[in-house]
């Protein structure tokens, strides 16, 4: 029997060539065309304001946990921070939560603790508390009559550009004013700026003394 093999194809089929055999002229890399520099970004990020008036900011959440946000990652400011100040009202508790980056609370005024991973952590104004990567936390005023207040800084936009923007909500902001402290406000206007601590004050006096 006469081998058909290499016989042309019948006419109802179709032939692939092999790219092995082939005599076309192949790309072997497809051109990437576009505008790609940072003279566009860079000016962008120069355009921004380089002074956010705090008092043109509100709080925003309550009534436990209030948040006044300087820089956000939506706000393009930055490539890097997340700025903002937490407020706790007398008795508060944050919402319990946990995220890949990592945060630093600057303590301003007040006394409270922090719960990380179920381990207590008390703090004072003037305490930095840092909380890990991928720490499960929460945060509570532990006076029942004076608020207390936070500096809180974030890499959050530099997590999100990696792609690393995973958190989880344990347990969400309480929506009821902590027993005892219903008629609180925020100080959406305070006038001591410095954020001093009573004990801060005692040591300045002696040390002038």
């Amino acid at each position: 029997m006469a081998d058909d093999t290499n016989d042309a194809a019948a006419p109802d089929m179709v032939v692939n060539e092999s790219h092995y055999h082939s005599k076309k002229d192949r790309v072997f890399v497809r051109s990437i065309q576009g505008h790609y520099n940072l003279t566009a970004e860079l000016a962008r990020l120069r355009s921004m304001p380089r002074v956010r008036k705090g008092r043109a900011i509100a709080f925003t959440d309550g009534p436990q946990t209030f948040s006044r946000h300087y820089v956000e990652p939506k706000d393009g400011i930055t490539q890097m921070f997340h700025l903002h100040i937490e407020e706790w009202a007398p008795g508060a508790r944050s919402q319990k939560h946990g995220h890949v980056n990592e945060a630093a609370f600057y303590i301003l005024d007040g006394e409270g603790y922090e719960i990380h991973d179920g381990v207590r952590y008390d703090w004072k104004a003037g305490d930095v508390a840092i909380v890990h990567n991928n720490c499960v936390h929460q945060h509570f005023n532990a006076s029942t009559t004076t608020p207390a207040r936070a500096l809180v800084m974030k890499t959050k936009p530099m997590f999100m550009f990696m792609n690393m923007l995973f958190q989880q909500m344990v347990e969400p902001r309480p929506t009821v004013p902590a027993p005892g402290a219903e008629g609180f406000q925020v100080r959406e206007r305070e006038d001591d700026l410095n954020h001093d601590s009573d004990t801060a004050q005692d040591e300045a006096k002696d040390t002038a003394r």
